[in-house]
């Protein structure tokens, strides 16, 4: 018995002193957080009881979870109920989904290792309105939601080995988004606990001159808290192999900064198809002891704007292939879980993009370290509204009294990364065609450039401003005046006038139209002022709904215009269905009909998915037709199908089951030919031709009816770590193992076993509303999503997918540690 009690106390001795927090740079403080929602709780004493309170980590987003079973409220699901709710303030814009107030606790313990530090707590993101305690003392607030933001602990913790709570408040109340936001701590948190002298948070700033690939100058500005005797910075320089390359000691004899230039000889450069990446090691000593250190990426490339060359990187141009994405993370919601965020970008570099603009407010480090990575360009922005609100109770409310603090944060966080390329100061503000709009646009200019001299400024301007206020388009050319380069919104057609009158202004179009997206192009490809386009947008996003979905009415029924027909709340859809990509990655008609236009394929065919008799179909300006690639349409045998072929060529021919259909020449500047197709089963093909030579085909076979469920992991072994995801693909296929594209009703029901768990089930269905949390799901025109979390356990875990009528299936998926 003696033995036994021995043993239970060493195991909890050991356990308490294991999570005690120890002294270190950027600790994860993202586990073992309580969290309640309501505005009526008042948790910020220590004494509150929270034993009752949920346990959870972060980032979390509340908004996504399934909400409470209520019989009277008008939530609509599956067999569980989701997170939408009808009469949700937010509406359409913010995808019928609840905000509200919450509370979230973390109680910690400090060890002895801590005595005399200072202590800091980092936040990445919370949206919004956040406040935050230590020990019942309030730090502060921060109202944007989208800014990270650093509290001083040092001065209110309890002594080492005693407990210490930190309390934090978020209100994500009122009217206060156009587009789904989340709610909650939804990014990192992070915990530093270091010496007096240490360096400060983002206090590393790198910048590569005089580059070119024989050499360049690295200098690396670092910026000292509490300066004290006999303290040196010893800088060395890694490759993207971890070989040490250079190391550079400079002894701090006055000021706060110190600033090193470091030769490199033959550099790796950083670009887009071969994103080579150097690792910064910072040592801060005194008296030869290392008493803080501060590890940072950076890339070795030059950047540079002009009207007559366009944007050119390392010398060579490059034009931008851009899209415009928001934040969220489909089923995930906002939750900027490190795996989610890089495969984003994943999914935009593998079909074809270079460049992405971040809408319209700040973002992760998560994404951003993923667009250093994998080659990335960035547009980096930092509000959506400045002093004229969009919506009642957004940031504009905060605007006068934050700009600067909030501009200042997203510059210092994200200086060091390569991939950015420009600071975007503002979306789309209504105050750009007068005086207020002229001074705020100059005002946030100059004090970026203050911040950062390396890169240039941009906004995005519109063309609807000018025409609501009943103002000439020439009105918005002082807000023009202070960016380096102009962002054109939906302006097309003011380039080529702008130009003559401008002839030095570089111009890019920061939001077009999808189907606009040769017209736009051609632009860039013509003229060397225009550097690129970003369409709206490059993946679905929650929110805005179905501002991009085809719709179908009744041919007597008379169509109303974009604002009615297409952004009014049009319960139940939830997504926006803007999207070249589909809501879980999928291609749509836009991401296919792009790569013609980008010349990555030779031909594309897509299929009019059949409109019932008496009823006819609009589109707004954001979508495309209602089509997919699929010659699978039982039921409609002799129907007269629309088929759209996109091709650079010159002529297309339509065979079906070896017999040619049709011939047509395409119109001078169109990619597209369009037929009208008798439904056959069989095989479709199209063929493109210059003269009298095929350039390529394309064929689609009619499947057979879906047999089996098939499973597919993004990767077949992942880190047994929170922050990494196995995105698993759910298909439906016929006995020959072809996808069943036409299959939209069918449930799949997932079940995991080992070390993970399902944390999240999607499709692209802009219109299914069930839970995003529950382990099922209706697959959408044949496939559907499943999002797996691996604990921090080395092992593999299985998922199994099950389905009425369907053969069940099985994928395992090993984790290893990192």
């Amino acid at each position: 018995m003696k033995k036994n009690l021995v043993v239970i106390i060493f195991l909890f001795t050991f356990k308490t002193a294991f999570s005690q927090i120890k002294a270190g740079r950027n600790q994860s403080f993202d586990y073992d957080w309580k969290f309640q929602k309501g505005n009526k709780i008042d948790a910020k004493e220590n004494s509150f009881n929270d034993a009752t309170w949920r346990k959870l980590n972060i980032p979390h987003d509340w908004s996504i979870e399934d909400l409470a079973q209520n019989p009277t409220d008008t939530t609509i699901g599956l067999s569980s109920r989701g997170p939408f709710y009808k009469n949700a303030i937010g509406k359409n814009a913010t995808a019928f989904t609840v905000g509200g107030t919450a509370w979230y606790r973390k109680h910690f313990v400090l060890d002895k290792s801590t005595v005399g530090k200072k202590v800091l707590i980092q936040f990445d993101g919370v949206y919004m309105n956040s406040d935050v305690w230590i020990n019942g003392h309030h730090l502060g607030n921060q109202p944007n939601g989208y800014t990270a933001f650093v509290y001083d602990l040092t001065d209110f913790l309890n002594p080492a080995g005693k407990e210490n709570v930190i309390a934090v408040e978020v209100k994500n109340e009122g009217d206060n988004s156009r587009w789904y936001s989340g709610s909650g701590i939804y990014r990192h948190v992070w915990l530093s606990v270091l010496n007096l002298s240490h360096i400060e948070n983002w206090g590393v700033q790198i910048v590569s001159n005089k580059v070119s690939e024989q050499s360049a100058e690295i200098s690396i500005a670092t910026k000292i808290k509490n300066i004290s005797p006999n303290l040196s910075i010893v800088t060395t320089l890694y490759s993207a192999d971890n070989k040490l390359v250079v190391t550079n000691i400079k002894q701090i004899s006055n000021g706060n900064i110190v600033e090193q230039i470091i030769p490199l000889k033959n550099p790796q450069l950083w670009n887009i198809e071969n994103p080579h990446l150097y690792k910064a090691k910072i040592s801060l000593k005194q008296n030869g002891k290392t008493i803080d250190e501060y590890t940072q990426n950076f890339g070795v490339r030059s950047i540079h704007f002009e009207a007559e060359t366009g944007f050119t990187l390392n010398g060579k141009n490059v034009k931008l292939k851009g899209a415009c994405i928001h934040h969220d993370n489909g089923a995930l919601g906002a939750m900027a879980i490190d795996r989610a965020e890089e495969r984003k970008i994943e999914l935009l570099k593998k079909n074809g993009y270079n460049a992405v603009r971040f809408a319209h407010n700040p973002y992760s480090a998560e994404i951003l370290d993923a667009c250093d990575r994998l080659g990335m360009v960035v547009i980096n922005e930092a509000f959506d509204m400045w002093n004229i609100n969009k919506t009642p109770d957004d940031y504009a409310d905060y605007f006068k009294d934050w700009w600067q603090k909030d501009l200042t944060t997203l510059i210092q966080k994200d200086f060091n990364h390569p991939s950015v390329i420009m600071w975007s100061i503002g979306n789309e503000l209504p105050e750009v065609v007068d005086s207020l709009g002229y001074e705020t646009s100059r005002k946030l200019a100059d004090f970026a450039r203050n911040l950062d001299a390396t890169r240039p400024i941009t906004a995005a301007i519109p063309f609807h401003v000018p025409m609501l206020k009943r103002k000439k388009w020439d009105t918005t050319a002082p807000s023009f005046a202070p960016l380096d380069v102009g962002g054109y919104n939906y302006a097309t057609q003011y380039y080529e006038s702008d130009h003559k009158k401008f002839p030095k202004r570089i111009m890019m179009a920061t939001e077009y139209f999808p189907p606009k997206a040769l017209e736009n192009w051609n632009f860039v490809e013509n003229n060397p002022y225009i550097i690129g386009t970003f369409s709206w947008a490059g993946i679905d996003y929650l929110g805005e709904a179905g501002i991009g979905l085809a719709r179908t009415k009744g041919a007597n029924e008379k169509w109303k215009g974009f604002v009615e027909d297409f952004m009014s709340p049009q319960f139940p859809i939830f997504n926006s269905y803007t999207g070249e990509l589909d809501l879980i990655g999928n291609k749509k008609s836009a991401s296919y009909y792009l790569d013609i236009v980008w010349r990555r394929s030779k031909i594309e065919m897509m299929v009019h998915r059949p409109i019932p008799a008496g009823y006819k179909e609009q589109t707004g300006f954001y979508g495309f037709p209602d089509e997919m690639k699929s010659w699978t349409w039982t039921g409609h045998e002799n129907d007269s199908l629309q088929v759209r072929v996109f091709t650079r060529s010159s002529s297309v021919k339509l065979e079906l089951n070896g017999k040619i259909m049709a011939e047509k020449t395409l119109e001078k500047g169109s990619i597209t030919a369009t037929f009208s197709v008798p439904y056959t089963a069989g095989k479709l093909v199209a063929r493109c031709f210059e003269g009298d030579k095929e350039v390529a085909s394309e064929t689609l076979t009619t499947t057979g009816k879906p047999v089996a469920i098939r499973l597919k992991a993004d990767r077949a072994t992942i880190k047994a770590n929170k922050n990494d995801l196995a995105f698993i693909s759910v298909e439906m296929v016929d006995e020959a193992g072809n996808v069943v594209p036409n299959v939209d009703d069918v449930l799949v029901k997932f079940k995991i076993e080992g070390n993970g768990k399902i944390i999240g089930v999607g499709n692209g269905n802009p219109r299914d509303m069930s839970s995003f949390q529950q382990p099922e799901k209706k697959v959408f025109q044949g496939k559907g999503l499943v999002i797996v979390q691996p604990n921090e356990q080395a092992g593999e875990m299985t998922i199994k997918a099950v389905a009425d009528g369907l053969k069940s299936t099985r994928l395992k998926i090993k984790t290893h540690l990192p």
